[in-house]
This record gives C-alpha cells, structure tokens and sequence, in this order.
C-alpha cells in the first residue's frame, strides 16, 4: 500500500523582498474612482481642486487641509476635492515649493532678504524672521495661481469625460447655488 504524499506547499515569500503596495496602475485606478465619485458640476469638483491646488503651493503647512476646506466652503467649490488637492503637496514636491515660494517672494518684497537661506528644514526658514516668513507666503501664492488653474481646468474636463451626462456640452451646471 502506497503512503500518501505529503501535501505540496507554495515556496514561501523571500524575506528580503519587501511588499512595495499597490502597482502604479492601481494608485491610477484609485484616483480616478476617487474623482468620478465626487459629487457635483464639473466646476464645482473643479473649484475644489483648483483650490486644493492652490493651497498645497503655499507654505502652509501643517494647516493645509483645513485652509482648503475653509476656502472651498467659501467659494463654493467641492471640499472632498479640495483635499484630493492639497495632495499636491508631498515629501518630494515641499521643498522645491518652499524653496520657489521664498525666490519669488524675496524678488517682490521691498524688504532686504538674505539671497540664500539653508533649507534645513521648514522651522529654519521659519527662525529666519517674519520677513522671510512673509516672502514665502507671498510668493506661494504667486507661485499657487498657475497651478490651480491647470488644475481648475484639467479636474473639468476629466468631470465632463467621466460623467458625459449632458452638461458639459452645454456649460450649465446641474446644481443650484
């Protein structure tokens, strides 16, 4: 009488091989499911983007979330997609903000500035003054109209193509202010 034959047993994971999450593709997938389920017009998404845009340009850290709900409560504009917005801001795009923020700034302030300041971290800059804390503020939101803008428009017409219902064609929102 043959024995049975131990069961068979899927290699197990190397342990040096790390869960990376999500692919690429995945994240993408998840974006634009986030962005079809808002509700609303187009413009109204659109607002909330534009303005979630805005406000991760600004050096406004770590109120960037509440700045944009304010705002887009304010301007009418979707809150969801305002903090959808403010995901603009991440580790990798902060510093080149900051940085941009306090050029473009010290170019338009009639105060004397240091022309360089050593980004340590964004409490520097801040211990370098009201002054350079005033540069950078100006110069986010120079710096944060374009942005939005492109934002504004891109979130639209992603909204028209998604939902194809009608409005887009003829530029009446669906909702009552």
């Amino acid at each position: 009488m043959d024995s049975p034959s131990p069961p068979t047993q899927a290699p197990s994971p190397k342990p040096h091989l790390v869960d990376a999450g999500p692919s690429w593709q995945v994240r993408l997938r998840r974006g634009y499911e986030r962005i079809r389920r808002l509700q609303g017009d187009p413009h109204y998404v659109a607002m909330g983007m534009g303005i979630g845009v805005f406000v991760a340009v600004t050096p406004t850290i770590p109120f960037h979330t509440i700045i944009a709900v304010a705002l887009a409560f304010i301007l009418r504009g979707s809150k969801p997609a305002a903090i959808i917005g403010v995901w603009f801001s991440n580790p990798v795009t902060i510093p080149l903000l900051y940085y941009g923020s306090y050029k473009v700034g010290a170019l338009l302030m009639p105060v004397d500035l240091p022309a360089e300041i050593p980004y340590e971290s964004i409490t520097a800059m801040l211990d370098l003054g009201a002054d350079v804390t005033l540069a950078m503020m100006l110069g986010g939101c120079v710096l944060g109209i374009l942005p939005a803008l492109i934002a504004y428009s891109l979130t639209w017409r992603l909204v028209c193509r998604l939902r194809k219902d009608g409005v887009c064609e003829t530029g009446l929102p669906t909702s009552k202010l």
